[in-house]
């Protein structure tokens, strides 16, 4: 009988579990953070950029009376032959261009209406204007649901990473504020690079955070398994008016989209009207919708002083009402009116305060996120935020660049024979449950580090994990 005793195995997960956890998923959530930081900044700003491209449309010479918003939607839908018109936006300035937007071949297109001689001055792809590219390439890389779901898996991920890197950046022994809260700028080499990384990490964390878990109600995957699981309450039922995906969803108020709908149209773009020139027919049949009641309901839009920017849209087919919808960024702002188009009445209002408690919670997050609900502070925090991750990832670049053995990734070494413990079991199950995606991602890192990576010599050297016993 031999006298020879086990080594006893570590509690799992040890400081080097941890820190293992944290490379790896710092190695796969940098180049994503430095990107969406770097996008994310300059969305922050989309009304001042919005504003900026328009401001040229907006002090424009008239001769005589401005004409009228419906003889500008039929200058628009004239400016793009085969087009119906789809929505007008009322111009900042009582000398400003009408924006326009017309719809052919399953595309929208802007109009800028000049209001006295109905030259239609410029015609853009409304999915092409800069701000739309800019939101597309921060939320699914240009890649539509493919790149959603992508991005939320990075999303998780970094919670991971930023969990992790909290663990690891506090004081193993005496506590002290230089390394942890400020940067101790006297010391050089590895020291200064990974207080720059830790205290920067550190302060940026609670934002991130926040930013990383309010960006989850718009991904492809998790949007719609909130609004799965926010539908299972009557209090909660409809559909959410932020968009997931990348898809914008029908505004409140508007009609639902008949099956002919177009390919990422909501409700209020589906709502068309006739080619200029021909005849206008009752709204409540389903067939062409009067184009002089837009003249009416402009008008009743200006009495109500609708936070800008304004959709006005006409009603789908078979309904009677058109929409007068608020765009503006900062979503507690914004409301949505319904108005008969023949006596000019407001027929239905919806605004933040009747909504419910999960969609006005997913609003001020929303607008929190894109950086309007508390003005240029939110701004500035954000935008500090952005410059505190391109700073944690750059640093995090050279720390590892200066340790990494040749020849290995440079990973931080693993247990000689780890414990699967119960308590990660459990947290794995969890996660799974509350973000599927990442649960998913997760269930796989693991099956692949416990049983491909372990099998093949070459590639257990290059990821730094233990030899195996013989």
């Amino acid at each position: 009988m031999s006298s020879r005793t086990e080594p006893a195995r570590r509690p799992w997960p040890d400081y080097a579990a941890v820190w293992r956890w944290h490379f790896y998923a710092g190695l796969f959530c940098l180049p994503f953070f430095c990107w969406l930081a770097v996008t994310g900044s300059v969305y922050l700003f989309r009304p001042d950029i919005e504003g900026w491209i328009d401001s040229r449309y907006e002090a424009l010479s008239i001769e005589g009376q401005r004409a009228s918003p419906s003889s500008e939607a039929r200058a628009a839908v004239a400016a793009v032959p085969g087009s119906r018109f789809s929505r007008y936006e009322p111009p900042a300035t009582a000398t400003g261009a009408a924006q326009v937007v017309v719809a052919r071949d399953g595309l929208l297109y802007r109009v800028y209406v000049h209001p006295g001689t109905l030259q239609a001055m410029r015609v853009d792809r409304d999915d092409h204007r800069i701000m739309e590219l800019v939101a597309h390439l921060h939320g699914n890389l240009l890649l539509g649901e493919r790149g959603s779901m992508l991005v939320e898996v990075a999303g998780s991920w970094g919670v991971v990473m930023i969990l992790t890197g909290l663990y690891l950046g506090l004081p193993r022994g005496t506590w002290r504020l230089g390394g942890l809260l400020y940067p101790r700028l006297g010391q050089r080499g590895r020291v200064l690079w990974r207080d720059l990384h830790a205290v920067t990490g550190m302060w940026a964390s609670i934002v991130t955070l926040f930013l990383l878990l309010s960006g989850l109600p718009w991904s492809a995957n998790w949007g719609n398994y909130l609004t799965w699981v926010r539908n299972h309450w009557t209090a909660t039922t409809g559909t959410p008016d932020w968009p997931i995906g990348g898809q914008d969803q029908p505004p409140s108020g508007a009609a639902a989209a008949p099956e002919s709908s177009m390919p990422g149209m909501s409700a209020a773009d589906m709502a068309v009207m006739s080619p200029a020139g021909a005849p206008p027919g009752p709204s409540r049949s389903g067939g062409f919708v009067d184009l002089r009641a837009l003249d009416r309901v402009v008008a009743v839009a200006a009495s109500l002083n609708v936070p800008r920017p304004v959709w006005i849209s006409p009603p789908a087919p078979g309904v009677r009402d058109w929409t007068i919808l608020s765009r503006v960024q900062d979503r507690p702002l914004r409301v949505t009116y319904t108005v008969d188009p023949e006596t000019g009445a407001v027929t239905g209002t919806d605004d933040f305060a009747r909504k419910n408690v999960v969609d006005r919670i997913v609003n001020v997050m929303i607008a929190t996120h894109e950086g309007q609900w508390f003005g240029r502070l939110n701004q500035a925090i954000l935008l500090l935020t952005a410059v505190g991750l391109v700073v944690v990832s750059s640093s995090a670049i050279v720390m590892w660049w200066r340790r990494r053995p040749a020849h290995t990734l440079g990973a931080p070494p693993t247990a000689t024979s780890p414990r699967f413990s119960a308590l990660l079991a459990v947290t794995v199950a969890m996660l799974t449950l509350l973000l599927p995606l990442f649960g998913l991602s997760l269930l796989l890192v693991l099956a692949v580090d416990r049983t491909l990576w372990r099998r093949i010599p070459a590639a257990r050297r290059w990821l730094g994990l233990p030899s195996r016993a013989g």
